[in-house]
């Protein structure tokens, strides 16, 4: 009876670590995916002419995106060694292999956001702002993110 209970004891407290393995990826999917949705449904989408130019729209975006990217390294600090259940990219484990680096990566972003924050007159400023951004998301990108279907 007692080994019962130690193993069922120890197949809970795994079973809880998987799923607060998996809590950590999903945040950080997530976070990614908040990114993205402003960066490509927002600001990509209307520089292109997809959806109509709203200074407004394309402000809250960058507000948006420029709160999530700090929120980057504290929401990586955790490995969680697995994957979000069918998504399309999910994280490298070089992230956590070169910690450093990755973080070294949020701050060129941040500066690309300050410098075309506020400045956003119409499509073309638009247009050179989000390829300002897309250009230092795809710096880390390259590197950190995996395709996995």
């Amino acid at each position: 009876m007692k080994r019962t209970m130690i193993v069922a004891g120890a197949l809970v407290l795994g079973a809880g670590a998987v799923m607060a393995q998996q809590e950590i990826a999903v945040q950080q999917d997530n976070l990614m995916k908040s990114i993205a949705k402003n960066q490509y449904g927002v600001l990509q989408k209307m520089s292109k002419g997809d959806i109509p130019f709203d200074k407004k729209a394309a402000d809250q975006a960058i507000a948006s995106i420029e709160a999530d990217v700090a929120k980057i390294a504290k929401t990586f600090e955790i490995n969680p060694k697995q994957d979000v259940v069918n998504a399309t990219y999910g994280s490298s484990q070089k992230i956590w292999q070169n910690k450093a680096d990755f973080d070294s990566k949020i701050p060129p972003v941040q500066k690309a956001i300050a410098d075309v924050k506020g400045k956003i007159k119409d499509v073309a400023s638009l247009k050179a702002a989000y390829n300002t951004i897309n250009d230092r998301c795809n710096e880390c990108h390259e590197t950190y993110r995996v395709k996995l279907k």
